[in-house]
């Protein structure tokens, strides 16, 4: 099963994403883990994504495309994936449509994570505050929680994932699930729509 699963900051995505990996024993993409890793080891693509993920703007379409083709190509994900933090606007999700394409792949669903503006502000705070207490985690490699950054992230998660929600939809791929609830709620709710569920 191939999925894209889709949220503001703070609505679970990651947490989500990794049940159900675990669920369906697949691979879990992370569009933040390989862009922070990148920038930790210095690639070239890295380098260039860097300075956008330090302002906390969203990386140009092209970069995070390159990216993408890259991790689908490891023969990791020949089962199944969870794409976790992209595609983030829709001109990403048809790109992300015609890199499939290419590859013989076919994306089954999006699932869109809805969560009210203030949840994701809280959670995305005490997350930051988390990692800032967490010594073994290097200050480098969560640029983008930081607290003063939240609020713009948000901002752009409305700008720009919006679309998104109305071109999986109007493909008949969107699945919206509500993601203010316990994470056993959310995922026991993924699993129905999916018609996994036991």
């Amino acid at each position: 099963m191939r999925l894209v699963i889709l949220g503001g900051p703070g609505s679970g995505k990651s947490t989500q994403a990794r049940q159900l990996c675990r669920h369906l024993g697949i691979v879990e993409i992370s569009s933040g883990n390989i862009l922070r890793r990148a920038i930790a080891s210095q690639t070239d693509l890295g380098r260039k994504a860097q300075p956008y993920v330090e302002k906390g703007e969203l990386v140009p379409d092209e970069i995070l495309i390159e990216f993408m083709r890259q991790r689908l190509l490891q023969p990791d994900t020949a089962k199944g994936w969870v794409l976790e933090g992209y595609p983030r606007t829709a001109f990403q999700a048809e790109e992300l449509d015609f890199l499939l394409e290419d590859l013989n792949q076919q994306l089954d669903w999006a699932i869109y994570l809805t969560v009210p503006e203030s949840v994701m502000m809280t959670r995305s705070v005490e997350r930051s505050q988390n990692y800032a207490k967490d010594s073994t985690t290097s200050a480098k490699s969560r640029l983008d929680d930081h607290p003063e950054i939240v609020p713009r992230r948000i901002e752009l998660f409305y700008e720009r994932t919006v679309p998104i929600l109305e071109y999986y939809d109007y493909r008949q791929k969107l699945l919206t699930i509500n993601g203010d609830q316990p994470p056993e709620q959310v995922q026991q709710n993924i699993l129905h729509k999916l018609e996994l569920d036991d």
